[in-house]
């Protein structure tokens, strides 16, 4: 099963089905316009719509009137009663989701869905946030993550966030999210009727610009960035701190 955040018509969408149908039969179901930043969304107060857009030589593409993981939750519920999908893949996004973007990320709402179904899931997104963007050497990288994908499998509850350096690409890393945040403003402005609206900017700020070990390193020096992510959020590593704790 084949979804992003960026619409059904997306060319980093097209680009990752002609990828992926080379390995065999899709189910792509996609939202029918841009979903950006609707991280794990779903659509709980207004009704949702399938429109079949094309069926054939193995290839099957819907549009979704929801959100990425409405796309995810309506292909097992409706489309596979019969079979449940052997992957999930999201993307090709145009533009990154790395570090804590993660969170935010329509294309990884879509993948960790996905997960959550037991089935193995990866998202892909391109550092190019052009409509126009050129996914030829992005292509390259998904099949060979792709390949490995089907070679040694997922454990239960991990996907993959994977971010394609624009460009050349020397290589792909196996790497952890790295520790930054987006600074967030909002631009103050009147609408023509005089009443103030707010537009979200910011810049993204990275604490630990030199760590080898991190995404936003591998793709700054041109590697393609494979980041493990668990659907189980639990900081386990604070149990025995929190155990001194009064109230338990």
């Amino acid at each position: 099963m084949v979804t992003n955040d960026d619409g059904v018509y997306a060319k980093g969408l097209n680009a990752l089905v002609e990828v992926l149908h080379l390995f065999g039969d899709l189910l792509v179901v996609a939202p029918d316009s841009a979903r950006s930043g609707t991280s794990h969304a779903i659509t709980a107060n207004l009704p949702i719509r399938l429109k079949m857009l094309q069926e054939g030589d193995g290839l099957a593409i819907y549009s979704c009137s929801g959100t990425p993981v409405d796309c995810v939750k309506l292909a097992f519920s409706q489309l596979c009663e019969d079979r449940k999908p052997d992957y999930v893949i999201s993307g090709i996004n145009h533009g990154a989701n790395t570090s804590i973007s993660v969170i935010y990320s329509g294309t990884m709402g879509a993948a960790i869905e996905g997960c959550v179904h037991a089935v193995p899931s990866v998202g892909f997104s391109l550092c190019d946030f052009s409509p126009e963007a050129d996914f030829s050497r992005a292509k390259v990288a998904v099949a060979r993550v792709f390949q490995e994908l089907l070679e040694n499998g997922l454990p239960l509850g991990v996907c993959l966030n994977v971010n394609i350096p624009k460009g050349e690409i020397k290589g792909i890393k196996l790497c952890r999210q790295a520790h930054g945040k987006w600074e967030e403003e909002f631009e103050a402005r009147k609408d023509p009727h005089q009443r103030d609206y707010f537009w979200l900017t910011g810049n993204f700020k990275n604490y630990e610009p030199d760590n080898e070990l991190t995404d936003e390193f591998a793709l700054a020096n041109g590697y393609v960035s494979s980041v493990p992510i668990s659907i189980d959020m639990t900081a386990y590593q604070v149990f025995d701190s929190l155990n001194d704790w009064k109230i338990w």
